[in-house]
C-alpha cells in the first residue's frame, strides 16, 4: 500500500486531495486574459492535474468517500440554485420575459440539433457527447445531470468517467464563444451602444415604479360619500395614501367621507390613476408632504413569520393603527397594493400613519434586518430531502424507451424551485440571504468539480493527445457558436432585439457569469443584466434535463 494511504488513511487522503483541488482550482480560475477567466471551472482543471499526478504515483482515493461528495456537492448545488431563481421562475415567463426565453430556448435547442447532428455524422459516443455539451455551453450542473444519468442508466465506470472529460475539452473555447458571438453580432449590425441605452432606459421607464399622483375632488357626484364608494380605490391596486380634508393631512380609510377640494395622494398603476383622475376631478402639482404635520411614513421590512402569507385586508392596519401600506417592494418591484395583497419574506413596504404608529406595525411586521442574514437550515435540509424522493419518482414518458427520472440533479431543482416560490410553510422558511445562498452553491460546485477532476485525472491527457480530444475540441466549438450566432442574428436582424439585451440573453442561455460581465462593460445600461436574469431560471431547468432525455434516448 502507498506510503500516503499509511499515514493519512483513505478518508484523509481523500480529503485532502480535494480540498487542494479545491484551493488550487479557485486561485487558477482567478486569473484572466483581456478580462476572461475559467472561474469556478477551474477547479475542474486542477482537479484533472491532481488527478493525473496521483495517477502516475499509484495513489488512491476512496471510491465511496468520493462518490458521496460529488453527489452531496451537487445537489446542494443545484438546491440552491432553485431557491435563488424560485421566486423570479414564474414571472420570467410572462410578459417581456416570455421575448427573451424564447430566444434563449431557441438557443439550447438549436444546441442539442446540433449535438445530435453531430452524433449520428461523426458517431460520438453519447457519455462524450453530453460532456462536450455541458462543456461547449458552460453549464456545470448539465455536466452533473449527465454523470447522474448514466449511472442511472446501469453505464460502466468507463462511461460515467467519460463526461467530465469532454465538458474538460469543450469548456475553455465555450468561455470564448460567448464573447465571440457578442463581437461578432455587433460587427454586423454595427449597433450605438448609446442609442441603445437610451432605448431601454425609454422603454425602462414605462414599467418602473409605482407613479402616484395627486388629485384634488371637483366631482360633485362624489361629494359627502365615503370613500368606499369611489369604484377602483382600494380593492383595485390603486392606494390613497394620505389625504388633505380641511387643513388637516389625515391617512384616509374606506369609511372617510369626501368633499369638494379634498386632496388625495394615490398611488398605483399608471392607467388605473388616470382613470380615476377623470372620474374625481384634477391633478395638481402641489406637494402633499408629511413634512410638519402629524402623520410620518416610513419603510419596514417584513420578517415576521406570523404574517407570511396574509392578506392585508387580514391584518386590518388601517382599522388598528390608523396606518396604510401604500407600496410593496418585492424582489427589486414594486407591486400594486389591493386588500387582497399578501405579504412575502422580505417584503420592503412603506406604510404612512400617524407618528405613533409605525413602532406598533413594526411589532406586527417584524423589520428586523439582521434576520435577513438568517439560514433557516431545517427548511433546507426538508427542501433537499424532498427533492432526493422528487428525484426517486420515475416519469413513464412517451417515445423513451424507460421511465425518466429527476435524479439528484433535477429532483432538488425542481423541488427548491417550488419552494422558493411558495417561501414557507408552517415552520419551515425557504427564503435564504444571498450571501448565503451563494456561499453555499459555490461550495457544492466546488465540491462537485473537484470530485470528477480528480477521477477523471488519469484519462484527460491520453484523450487529448492520443485520443479524440482534437476532434473533441472542433464538435465543442460548433455546439457553442452555431446556435448563438443563429440565433443571435435572426433576434436582432428579424425581431428588433436590444442588442445590449441581446447580450444578457446570450449570456444568460450559457449561464454564463463571465459573459455577462463582459456584456455589462460595454455599457452602464441595467438592459443585459436584467435579460439575463430574466432566461437564466428557465435555460438552467433546460440545461440539467437535456442531458438526461439524450442519455435514455441514445444510450
Amino acid at each position: 500500500m502507498p506510503p500516503f494511504n499509511d499515514v493519512l488513511g483513505d478518508i484523509g487522503l481523500t480529503m485532502l486531495a480535494i480540498s487542494l483541488a479545491g484551493a488550487l482550482g479557485l486561485l487558477f480560475g482567478r486569473l484572466s486574459l483581456w478580462g476572461v477567466g475559467l472561474g469556478i471551472g477551474g477547479v475542474l482543471f486542477a482537479g484533472i492535474l491532481l488527478g493525473d499526478l496521483l495517477a502516475r504515483a499509484g495513489v488512491g482515493l476512496s471510491p465511496e468517500m468520493l462518490e458521496f461528495i460529488r453527489e452531496f456537492g451537487l445537489i446542494l448545488f443545484v438546491f440552491t440554485i432553485g431557491i435563488q431563481v424560485g421566486p423570479g421562475f414564474f414571472a420570467s415567463l410572462r410578459k417581456a420575459g416570455l421575448r427573451f426565453n424564447l430566444a434563449a430556448a431557441a438557443i439550447v435547442g438549436l444546441g442539442v440539433a446540433v449535438t445530435l447532428a453531430i452524433h449520428l455524422l461523426f458517431a460520438v459516443p453519447v457519455p462524450a457527447l453530453v460532456g462536450l455539451m455541458s462543456g461547449a455551453v458552460t453549464n456545470t450542473p448539465g455536466l452533473g445531470a449527465a454523470v447522474q444519468a448514466l449511472a442511472d442508466a446501469g453505464a460502466t465506470a468507463e462511461q460515467v468517467a467519460t463526461p467530465p472529460l469532454g465538458y474538460a475539452v469543450a469548456y475553455p473555447f465555450g468561455v470564448v464563444g460567448i464573447l465571440v458571438s457578442m463581437l461578432v453580432i455587433r460587427a454586423t449590425t454595427r449597433p450605438s451602444i448609446e442609442a441603445e441605452a437610451a432605448a431601454y432606459d425609454a422603454g425602462r421607464r414605462q414599467t418602473g415604479p409605482l407613479p402616484s399622483l395627486n388629485i384634488v375632488l371637483r366631482n360633485a357626484n362624489f361629494d359627502g360619500l365615503p370613500l368606499s364608494s369611489v369604484p377602483g380605490l382600494f380593492d383595485a391596486g390603486v392606494v390613497a395614501s394620505r389625504m388633505r380634508k380641511g387643513g388637516a393631512l389625515i391617512v384616509p380609510r374606506r369609511e372617510t367621507v369626501i368633499a369638494l377640494g379634498d386632496m388625495m395622494h394615490l398611488v398605483g398603476p399608471d392607467d388605473r390613476i388616470r382613470a380615476l383622475r377623470r372620474i374625481l376631478g384634477q391633478s395638481v402639482d402641489e406637494p402633499l408632504t408629511t413634512k410638519g404635520t402629524a402623520l410620518r411614513w416610513t419603510r419596514m421590512v417584513v420578517t415576521e413569520r406570523r404574517v407570511l402569507g396574509n392578506r392585508l385586508r387580514a391584518l386590518a392596519l388601517t382599522e388598528s393603527h390608523g396606518v396604510t401600506i401604500s407600496r410593496i417592494l418585492r424582489a427589486g418591484v414594486e407591486l400594486p397594493v389591493e386588500a387582497d395583497s399578501t405579504l412575502e419574506y422580505g417584503d420592503i413596504v412603506t406604510a404612512v400613519g400617524p407618528a405613533e404608529a409605525p413602532e406598533a406595525v413594526r411589532g406586527i411586521l417584524g423589520d428586523q434586518l439582521k434576520r435577513l442574514d438568517e439560514v433557516d437550515f431545517p427548511g433546507l435540509f426538508v427542501g433537499i430531502a424532498l427533492g432526493v424522493l422528487l428525484g426517486a419518482i420515475p416519469l413513464a414518458l412517451p417515445g423513451l424507451p424507460a421511465p425518466l427520472k429527476l435524479g439528484l440533479a433535477g429532483g432538488p431543482l425542481v423541488a427548491a424551485i417550488v419552494l422558493g416560490r411558495l417561501g414557507h410553510w408552517g415552520p419551515f422558511m425557504w427564503a435564504m440571504p444571498p450571501v448565503a445562498n451563494r456561499a453555499l452553491r459555490e461550495f457544492g460546485i466546488v465540491l462537485f468539480l473537484a470530485v470528477v477532476g480528480l477521477k477523471a485525472g488519469d484519462r484527460f491527457l491520453e484523450t487529448l493527445i492520443h485520443g479524440a480530444g482534437l476532434a473533441w475540441i472542433g464538435y465543442g466549438i460548433a455546439i457553442t457558436l452555431i446556435p448563438l450566432l443563429t440565433v443571435g442574428l435572426i433576434a436582432r436582424l428579424v425581431f428588433g432585439f436590444n442588442y445590449l439585451s441581446l447580450c444578457g440573453v446570450l449570456a444568460g442561455s450559457m449561464t454564463d457569469p463571465p459573459a455577462l460581465a463582459f456584456a455589462n462593460a460595454q455599457s452602464e445600461s441595467p438592459a443585459a443584466s436584467v435579460a439575463y436574469a430574466s432566461v437564466y431560471p428557465l435555460v438552467m431547468g433546460l440545461r440539467i434535463f437535456v442531458p438526461q432525455v439524450l442519455v435514455l434516448l441514445l444510450l
